[in-house]
């Protein structure tokens, strides 16, 4: 399986991110992840959408907890025809109870923890933790990837302008 380097660090060291590399303008990978009531899903659940597709690291960590609180706060106001996700490697029990404590209801919470799927279709599973990177997809209606931002330090937040940005364009 393919290997990359220098792309994501922890406290300023290198990690590790094994999978598929993914660049802007292909076709977005389809995967296989567990909702919260632990039923397949992929990108067919989202056909027809533009996307905004988040990967985390843990939502039990203070920043995966704030990035997946704001994106739940800016879905209000994107519309019905974009759609946020936010995939880690959580348990999807863990994923429910962080879910109802934050009040989380308009972003798709997936788990990868089963199998990786998203983590190696996507090139974000990091190596050194099997958890995955910091990283926002954005994928348009007709199922192409638009936008890619590689959070450099996994405990930062992302650029959340940029990535609104990138949707509002589409």
């Amino acid at each position: 399986m393919a290997e990359r380097k220098d792309i994501v660090f922890l406290n300023g060291k290198p990690l590790t991110l094994i999978g598929n590399e993914v660049k802007v303008g292909d076709k977005a990978p389809d995967f296989e992840a567990l909702d919260l009531g632990l039923n397949k899903i992929g990108l067919a659940k989202f056909k027809g959408k533009n996307l905004i597709l988040s990967s985390v690291s843990s939502l039990d960590t203070q920043v995966c907890d704030l990035e997946t609180k704001r994106f739940n706060d800016e879905a209000r106001k994107l519309g019905k025809d974009v759609a946020i996700v936010t995939v880690s490697m959580d348990l999807p029990f863990a994923q429910k109870r962080w879910a109802d404590e934050a009040g989380v209801k308009d972003v798709s919470i997936l788990s990868d923890h089963r199998d990786a799927s998203f983590g190696m279709k996507y090139g974000v599973l990091v190596k050194e933790t099997r958890l995955l990177a910091r990283t926002v997809f954005v994928i348009d209606k007709q199922g192409k990837v638009r936008y890619i931002q590689y959070v450099k330090e996994i405990p930062q937040e992302p650029d959340y302008d940029e990535v609104l940005e990138a949707v509002k364009k589409l």
